[in-house]
């Protein structure tokens, strides 16, 4: 059998096939009691990948959500909406004034600081700790960190129009921009957004969290099960914005704003009672 050679006692003869290991090599074993891996790896199988139209079309969508969870979101919905049937108004006028601020011309005169405020701001939308932001703008000095943050939110709210905002949103993530902020990442990221264009974006700033960002509550509260950011070819930036339309959508009308559609949200995710 001239399979290969024995590397011992350097003999083709009666060399037999013992196993054959999952890279496509086989394990072979020679007379003389030799035995070796033989042939070379196959190359690893790449997984497919997924044109946008495509990967956006193989998101879930509302009409995945199951009757007996759309009827238990309902019921939901009704019961919240009976005892706080309105939000803080104080939310809209702090919305109003950075709408101001994030406008081409705000973002070229504002005072700095006032970046650096709606960074550690929980009006509307809780961004958590921004330590890493703080620290960076410490060590920057307000006239460096300002300009920094302004082109981030900039990039953000007006790049290129070919460029679409969940690639743009995904660039400053994944600090593929020279110019973007240390530390203001998702959350800020997100809540510019919720600041300008009130009407699209919920105010749940993260898309998986522990403690529940917009992947667990369309899990909890609607039984769907979103990609995880690792998934190939779905980047956090889409992850983001397609997880934001699709909680838009189910959750409907009835609420003040898009900040009261979030608080019904968070607080139907923890009801009991959860489907199976």
């Amino acid at each position: 059998m001239g399979l290969a050679m024995c590397p011992l006692c350097s003999d083709d003869e009666d060399i037999e096939v013992l196993r054959t290991l999952d890279d496509g090599r086989r394990v072979v074993k020679h007379r003389c009691g030799y035995e070796w891996e033989h042939g070379e790896s196959a190359p690893p199988q790449r997984r497919p990948s997924y044109a946008f139209d495509d990967l956006r079309a193989r998101f879930p969508k509302p009409e995945d959500v199951e009757p007996k969870w759309l009827e238990r979101a309902t019921r939901l919905k009704t019961q919240y909406l009976a005892s706080k049937p309105d939000f803080d108004p104080e939310v809209a006028v702090y919305w109003a004034k950075y709408q101001g601020i994030f406008s081409r011309d705000g973002l070229r005169t504002c005072d700095p600081r006032l970046l650096k405020d709606f960074a550690n701001s929980d009006v509307g939308a809780h961004p958590g700790n921004q330590a890493t932001f703080n620290s960076a703008w410490n060590a920057m000095g307000d006239t460096a960190a300002g300009d920094e943050t302004r082109k981030t939110i900039e990039y953000l709210l007006y790049g290129p129009d070919d460029v679409p905002l969940a690639d743009r949103l995904q660039h400053l993530l994944a600090g593929t921009m020279p110019f973007a902020m240390t530390g203001f990442k998702e959350a800020l990221l997100t809540r510019v957004l919720c600041v300008m264009q009130p009407d699209r974006f919920l105010s749940i700033l993260k898309y998986t969290t522990e403690a529940g960002g917009k992947r667990e509550i369309a899990r909890m509260v609607y039984g769907l099960e979103l990609p995880a950011p690792e998934s190939v070819n779905w980047t956090l930036g889409r992850l983001i914005l397609w997880s934001n339309d699709l909680l838009h959508t189910l959750v409907g009308e009835g609420f003040a704003n898009q900040q009261h559609s979030a608080a019904f949200l968070w607080w139907a995710k923890d009801q009991p009672g959860g489907l199976q």
